[in-house]
């Protein structure tokens, strides 16, 4: 059989006109939902992530602000922009854009992140709250993969679930979503012994470890929903210079039921769910404000 495909582009512009009459519902309460970025350095995927957000934003009716600094700014000059952005009512939420030069400390950024405005949802009380089940914003690429699957109705209840790595920024919190459907998750990581055969029990399989096509069809449930979060560039072989997973596309799409490609799989998503975790923002201050 062949996978039928999880297309990210698709779900993401759909979501995306829905969050545009959101937007236009609270522009016309007075509300214009505002996104700050704040870019540090000069790596050329942070620059076009950052590039794309502010683009997302302007597309779906929404306001974006965004401070670009030299890699050897001061960090204070960081601290203090986030302090303002921090106080003006007018923005709803601040990401700023990883990695970091090496004399920043990233956890110190991500904690002066107002928590009701931290859109990422990387602040230690947003990922309490996660870890609660009572979360004020989803990180943005498990909440992603959370809407992916929905809108296919795969089942969740009972499922086991296996997710490969154990970032702060998919694997953990992608286990908590998880969880709280009432899957059966196991985390695998670079520690763990005999990879696939953790993989091979996997109803829903999460390649999210950084490493191109690591997953192969071999290693994967016959039927299982497979959603790939990695995105590498080749550097060797007839397809260097091209974008890959982390699991191989072409053997796994033999064995898969769903599964998501890279590019637009997860990607797409993960931009989407930042401006939907910013229009909740401004909708909870409308509220507030009413």
């Amino acid at each position: 059989m062949t996978a039928r495909i999880l297309d990210g582009n698709a779900l993401s512009a759909q979501l995306r006109g829905q969050l545009a009459e959101r937007a236009a519902a609270l522009a016309a309460r007075g509300v214009q939902p505002c996104l700050a970025v704040i870019l540090v350095g000069e790596d050329p995927a942070s620059a076009v992530y950052v590039r794309n957000k502010v683009a997302g934003c302007e597309k779906a009716g929404m306001r974006s602000i965004k401070d670009v600094y030299a890699p050897d700014v001061d960090p204070a000059v960081v601290f203090a922009r986030i302090a303002e952005l921090n106080a003006d009512p007018a923005v709803h939420g601040i990401l700023v854009q990883l990695p970091l030069p090496k004399h920043f400390d990233p956890e110190a950024v991500l904690e002066a992140i107002a928590p009701e405005k931290d859109v990422d949802g990387f602040h230690a009380e947003n990922v309490g709250a996660l870890m609660q089940g009572n979360p004020r914003f989803i990180p943005c690429t498990p909440y992603g993969v959370m809407q992916m699957l929905k809108s296919k109705n795969v089942p969740l209840k009972g499922a086991e679930a296996v997710i490969v790595g154990r970032s702060n920024i998919v694997g953990k919190p992608m286990a908590m979503l998880l969880l709280a459907q009432s899957c059966t998750v196991t985390v695998c990581h670079s520690q763990s012994k005999d990879l696939a055969f953790h993989t091979k029990r996997a109803d829903i399989l999460v390649a999210a470890v950084g490493r191109a096509r690591m997953i192969t069809g071999d290693m994967i449930k016959p039927g299982a929903t497979v959603i790939d979060v990695g995105i590498n560039r080749l550097q060797s072989g007839p397809d260097a210079g091209k974008l890959c997973g982390d699991v191989d596309f072409e053997s796994a799409k033999e064995v898969a039921g769903l599964i998501t490609p890279v590019p637009g799989g997860v990607g797409p998503m993960t931009i989407t769910m930042l401006l939907t975790n910013t229009i909740e923002a401004a909708e909870r201050v409308a509220g507030a404000a009413k």
